[in-house]
């Protein structure tokens, strides 16, 4: 998951939540008073705490004496976006449906990824090239899905954020 911050009249800052260590981590947890796996629930669910203690700690490697309270982003200054991962495999799963319904079509599919990757990824001309390059892949298998199962541990996790709902095919899986 990646914490996009904006700092007030500023360029957007990308932080990878995935590349925190396990003793940063800790320093996070015991900071923003929360257990990893809340926090990590926390950035699906764009908690300003998790967000601010990830983006914190992170900054805190090019800004060593930089304190909690010294850093006090804007409640709008946060976003999370789905990292290159955490897209494919949502995609991927979406893609999965394919042909499962006649009206699932690989074209329907792209259409609604198309519309949603912009507001729920943190790249999106990757994003929007691998969700031409799994269009063409389905298309090429007869408008159905490909032949692997996805793995639900590594479908991108549910969100609940300002990204926009386009379609039911535009959700991530769980």
């Amino acid at each position: 998951m990646i914490v996009v911050y904006t700092p007030a009249g500023g360029e957007p800052e990308h932080y990878d939540a995935k590349t925190l260590l396990t003793s940063e981590a800790s320093i996070v947890a015991r900071t923003v008073d929360m257990k990893w796996p809340e926090i990590k629930n926390g950035l699906l669910d764009e908690d300003l705490d998790a967000m601010r203690g990830v983006v914190w700690v992170l900054k805190k490697r090019q800004q060593p004496t930089l304190r909690f309270g010294e850093f006090d982003p804007g409640v709008e200054s946060m976003v999370t976006r789905y990292d290159k991962d955490e897209t494919e495999s949502w995609f991927d799963a979406a893609f999965h449906l394919v042909g499962v319904d006649p009206e699932t079509t690989a074209e329907r599919v792209a259409i609604g990824l198309r519309e949603a990757a912009p507001d729920a990824v943190a790249d999106v001309e990757h994003a929007l090239a691998y969700i031409e390059k799994r269009r063409a892949e389905a298309e090429s298998h007869g408008g159905k899905g490909p032949g692997l199962e996805p793995q639900a541990e590594k479908s991108a996790p549910a969100r609940k954020t300002s990204a926009k709902k386009t379609s039911p095919t535009s959700e991530p899986s769980s």
